[in-house]
């Protein structure tokens, strides 16, 4: 897999992929990703993430201060109250200049909140140290279970340390940075565990101002992967019968709301893009899967899939332009 590097000299913009750079999904929430690789290699991920990934073939990481330029561009127009989320379609925390990250997004007048989405495997006490000298306000754990040995296998790497992962998340909620416990629920596998997930979210400490659970629901995806037998379940299901039986049980609300991590509806960066619509695009990178490749039109990125070019202009057709992210194919 090879690592591409998005810089300024690049000319490749920040907002149109969902790989990196900035993303806006309409609200006060900003999505930054600073590069996308990741070290586990989850039987469940969305993305293929990981050494066993079967069909990602690039790597992104963006230059700090190209990514900086950019944030500094779209806080002022989402207005005061922003959160910024640094996550990553795999672990954020690869990313070199993480803690610098963290420091300089906390310092843009609009940001009041910068949290951060983490597999825990990079966070040893003097970088929980290091994050929270920055003004990190709260990590979003992924801890799916606390056997040993299932733990293992959600992360894809045979004797994955879950003991130092626990100790990881009791380190993070004795900081000052808030501890959310993130378990994606996969029916038929960690059942057992979810409860147990809960109770130790509740005796470590998480959740001193955000709540301390925030339990997904697994989904099948088509680049994604799926343990072998499991059905996902609808979202009635997953809302109105496995959700309300831990929250009897442990008296905690668990169906969690915008509100409740003070997100509201914000004007989204304008779309310059409509679906169906055919526009040409420059190639500047290769792209995420095979035969996919990054154009850029309208300072926008815009990933073509099965792009006949790696170099020169192309002719698409938008296919989609959800959240200001562009996919199209050649027209």
């Amino acid at each position: 897999m090879s690592l591409f590097h998005v810089t300024r000299e690049s000319d490749i913009p920040l907002v149109g992929c969902l790989y990196f750079g900035v993303v806006d999904r309409g609200s006060n929430l900003l999505q930054i990703r600073p590069s996308c690789g990741c070290n586990l290699s989850c039987p469940f991920c969305s993305v293929d993430a990981g050494p066993s990934s079967r069909s990602r073939v690039t790597d992104y990481q963006v230059d700090l201060d190209y990514l900086m330029e950019a944030v500094e561009e779209i806080a002022p127009f989402k207005g005061p109250g922003v959160e910024c989320h640094i996550d990553s379609p795999g672990e954020p925390m690869l990313y070199p200049d993480i803690v610098e990250l963290v420091g300089r997004l906390k310092g843009i007048g609009e940001v009041s909140v910068v949290s951060m989405q983490s597999n825990g495997t990079r966070l040893d006490e003097e970088m929980i140290g290091s994050l929270e000298e920055a003004g990190l306000d709260r990590i979003n754990l992924s801890m799916h279970a606390l056997d040993p040995e299932l733990a293992a296998y959600l992360a894809g790497r045979p004797g994955f340390d879950v003991q130092g992962l626990i100790e990881t998340a009791e380190n993070i909620a004795k900081s000052k940075i808030d501890l959310l416990i993130a378990p994606v629920y996969i029916p038929g596998i960690n059942d057992q565990e979810i409860p147990k997930l809960i109770d130790f979210a509740i005796r470590s400490g998480a959740g001193k101002r955000w709540p301390p659970l925030g339990i997904q629901k697994f989904e099948h995806y088509r680049l994604g992967r799926s343990p072998r037998g499991v059905r996902a379940e609808n979202w009635w299901h997953f809302y109105n019968r496995s959700m309300p039986q831990w929250e009897k049980e442990f008296s905690l609300p668990l169906r969690l709301k915008a509100q409740d991590f003070e997100i509201e509806k914000r004007p989204i960066i304008p779309t310059v893009f409509k679906r169906n619509e055919k526009t040409k695009v420059e190639i500047r990178a290769p792209g995420w899967v095979e035969g996919e490749q990054l154009g850029v039109a309208k300072n926008r990125v815009v990933s073509v899939v099965d792009c006949p070019k790696k170099e020169g202009s192309v002719r698409v057709k938008i296919v989609s332009n959800k959240h200001n992210i562009y996919v199209a194919v050649p027209a």
